[in-house]
């Protein structure tokens, strides 16, 4: 119960500008439900107040059978309620069409999103780097990922940043997201895939654009590569995985694991519930 009250008032403390449009048509649509809820809610306790048997001023009209007026009120207000839901729900669909990327100064980052079982494979094609279930971003960055699956379908989700996206094996989606500041926000899987689901969590950790590249710089300081060798270590079944980091990534990796082509463990290998460190 405490998990999903943190990923609810996480949906509600946004921290990005998608997550807070979202937020705002949540409430939106929430005021305008609530316009003929709490009124349908006050007449019926209404009626049966009224027409309770001690009144002895309330009319039973048992012949009576139309009224203009009533009906235009009956009909007349589901209908607004439904073009105003209407037109929230188009205008958000294209303002916050996850394809569509954030406008913005500051050049965007490219993250590329790898669904495993049981964990996150984010690689940084401009940084050459890449890391496990931990993501890295700067503050004020509009973030452009791209998303697939090695295993079966998935879904990623940050409740503060926004939009949840699927991933799916051979083929490739996009999410494009932005922090507004420094934290470390979690991150979860939304799609049951399996027996480690409920430990396919990451944490987003937001740093300054000066942290952040210190981060690149201290991650690119060590030896470990991320190779197809290391990504069919990496794409064993394991959970709780705890966050590791690689200085290198084999060039077009993404594009190799979207194709089906990336070296799959062998079938011992994925009996072994063992992650492989950063440096093996």
């Amino acid at each position: 119960m405490h998990d999903t009250w943190s990923w609810l008032s996480g949906i509600l403390a946004p921290q990005g500008p998608i997550a807070a449009s979202e937020l705002k048509i949540l409430l939106n649509a929430t005021a305008i439900m609530l316009a003929v809820i709490v009124p349908v809610i006050v007449l019926t306790l209404g009626f049966a107040w009224w027409f309770r048997v001690g009144n002895k001023n309330a009319q039973r009209l048992p012949n009576w059978s139309y009224s203009g007026r009533i009906e235009l009120v009956i009909w007349s207000i589901p209908t607004l309620i439904v073009v105003f839901l209407g037109g929230i729900a188009w205008l958000g669909s294209h303002d916050l069409d996850p394809y569509r990327e954030i406008q913005s100064k500051t050049p965007p980052l490219t993250v590329q999103v790898v669904s495993l079982d049981w964990k996150w494979l984010f690689i940084y094609p401009d940084k050459n780097l890449a890391s496990v279930n931990q993501l890295v971003l700067p503050a004020s960055t509009p973030v452009n990922f791209q998303l697939t699956s090695a295993s079966v379908m998935n879904s990623f989700f940050v409740p503060q940043l926004g939009s949840q996206i699927y991933t799916m094996a051979g083929m490739t989606t996009r999410l494009s997201l932005q922090a507004d500041r420094t934290g470390i926000f979690p991150g979860i899987s939304a799609q049951f895939s399996g027996a480690g689901f409920s430990d396919m969590r990451f944490d987003v950790v937001v740093k300054s654009g000066d942290d952040f590249e210190a981060w690149v710089n201290t991650t690119r300081q060590s030896k470990s590569v991320l190779d197809q060798t290391g990504f069919a270590r990496l794409a064993r079944q394991s959970s709780n995985v705890a966050p590791a980091t690689f200085a290198g990534v084999e060039p077009r990796l993404f594009d190799t694991i979207v194709a089906g082509t990336a070296h799959a463990p062998d079938a011992q290998a994925m009996q072994s519930n063992q992650m492989p460190s950063a440096g093996e």
